[in-house]
């Protein structure tokens, strides 16, 4: 969703005006809670991502058709929901304990300021969802080369060892 452009939005918001209704789709500001509305219609699920393949390919964005292709072969959508991600224990720590020094964390983690700044627009008044989603940015940028350790390192250089040490344990 964070590689969709406003006119691609506009789009898909078009297209799904039959599923969802006017006033939902007028206050929607980000693929990412365009997704989560067709997730709770059920239109897309783990299982099934037909009718968001056709809405890509639709808006002709070959390469998010790709993506998501390449996402339901590496098995990664049909893995089971309670089944915890490897990173998510770590993130969850992370996020009990860094706060308002996020950005400094990102920025040692090569977050780009524009990426930043998308996440606090997507979530304005929410400090721990920044985080949590900044991070999620950073392990999509560097897909299997994002390493707990690289956190733990980037948590020391932001001189916050105590959450390093959370982290380790």
């Amino acid at each position: 969703s964070s590689s969709l452009s406003d006119s691609e939005l506009s789009s898909l918001k078009f297209l799904c005006r039959g599923k969802i209704g006017k006033r939902k789709l007028e206050s929607l500001q980000s693929g990412r809670e365009l997704f989560v509305i067709l997730q709770e219609q059920q239109l897309i699920a783990s299982n099934n991502v037909s009718f968001l393949e056709a809405l890509l390919k639709n808006i002709k964005r070959e390469d998010l058709v790709s993506q998501l292709k390449q996402f339901v072969d590496e098995g990664e959508v049909n893995a089971p929901d309670d089944q915890p991600d490897v990173h998510e224990k770590p993130i969850e720590v992370i996020c009990e304990n860094v706060g308002r020094d996020w950005k400094m964390l990102m920025r040692k983690l090569g977050i780009s300021e524009v990426k930043m700044d998308r996440v606090v627009a997507a979530n304005p008044f929410n400090l721990q969802e920044q985080l949590v989603q900044a991070l999620r940015e950073w392990q999509k940028w560097k897909g299997k080369d994002a390493k707990v350790t690289d956190l733990i390192k980037a948590l020391r250089g932001c001189n916050m060892n105590l959450v390093a040490d959370r982290v380790e344990q």
